[in-house]
């Protein structure tokens, strides 16, 4: 009511976030069903807007698929580069089944990014997570088995070395199955005690319904973060301590730019993760799977690829022991 006018005088009121009032002069409105929003007229309840990274109407989506299948078609031509020249020096250097493992990792990465984007189900929520988990750990074990080699290798060069009788051990095979078996561990316990699940969030936006996986336990998706995370400090700091060995056994220094941009993409994801909500959330972690993927691609493979089309003189064992004397 106004003060000091006549008693039949009022100011409109609106009504209050998610109500509506549909008939002149009411006191009192009426409150929208949790599924519907007020329209801009605070007249009509409208059904709320769904909000998930949609293929239709979202550049973000978009752009994540294109650049998904543009770096998975990337890495499927290095990887029919590799196997072309699986006999020269430089695919030989270190371990040339681990490059195809990594390279095949690293491509079902890019690919993992298409169960992120669309609308959430509950096979999707139920993948999206462990694919990525498994797939980049495998990555990372890969790169911790090369980092491994390159170590026993220059070890021994010396005479008399203990470390000569693990030269043929397939110490690296070994390495990448037990890593990947622990996780996957990891995964199955997550699985069995509280698995992700499909969540409609209906009152963290305004006007939205937020369509988004639950993670479950967030014991487990942290478990298999942080374990990802210890492989890749162990190969960063492993191949940090070898980065200066001779020529012929150096993947080192690759592996050491790789693992430090995989740890700082990661680990400038998880407050940014942390600190956003619905879709944007999910396309912090796709950006991050992308760019760490795009960096161990980067730059483990294209330096080699380099030397095997534009300094083929460089990729021959001779060259590679007169580098290395």
């Amino acid at each position: 009511m106004r003060s000091g006018i006549h008693s039949s005088c009022y100011d409109c009121v609106e009504c209050s976030a998610g109500e509506i009032s549909n008939v002149t002069d009411s006191e009192n409105c009426q409150t929208c069903q949790y599924d519907e929003w007020p329209n801009e007229k605070k007249d009509r309840c409208v059904p709320k807007v769904l909000d998930f990274l949609s293929y239709t109407g979202d550049i973000i989506a978009v752009f994540f698929s294109v650049s998904s299948g543009g770096f998975s078609l990337i890495t499927m031509l290095i990887l029919g580069i590799f196997i072309s020249h699986r006999d020269t020096a430089i695919v030989k250097a270190n371990n040339r089944n681990l490059s195809f493992i990594l390279l095949l990792s690293i491509m079902l990465s890019f690919l993992c990014v298409f169960l992120f984007l669309g609308r959430p189900v509950d096979v999707s929520c139920l993948l999206r997570q462990i694919c990525f988990g498994i797939l980049f750990t495998v990555a990372v074990s890969c790169i911790l088995g090369k980092t491994i080699m390159v170590y026993i290798a220059f070890k021994a060069t010396k005479p008399g070395s203990l470390w000569n009788r693990w030269i043929g051990a397939n110490i690296a095979n070994y390495v990448v199955l037990f890593c990947s078996f622990i996780q996957v561990i990891i995964c199955v316990i997550w699985l069995s005690i509280s698995p992700p699940f499909l969540e409609m969030d209906f009152y963290s936006s305004q006007g939205k319904i937020i369509i988004q996986c639950n993670e479950g336990s967030l014991l487990g998706f942290y478990s298999v973060l942080g374990y990802m995370g210890l492989l890749a400090a162990g190969s960063f700091l492993l191949a940090f301590m070898v980065k200066t060995l001779p020529d012929i056994f150096n993947e080192a220094k690759y592996i050491t730019f790789s693992m430090l941009v995989f740890c700082s993409v990661w680990i400038a994801m998880i407050p940014a993760y942390l600190s956003t909500r619905g879709k944007y959330m999910v396309a912090v972690e796709i950006f991050a799977i992308l760019a760490s993927s795009g960096g161990l691609l980067g730059c483990i493979f294209l330096p080699k690829c380099f030397i095997i089309y534009w300094r083929p003189e460089l990729n021959t064992k001779a060259c590679l022991l007169e580098r290395k004397n």
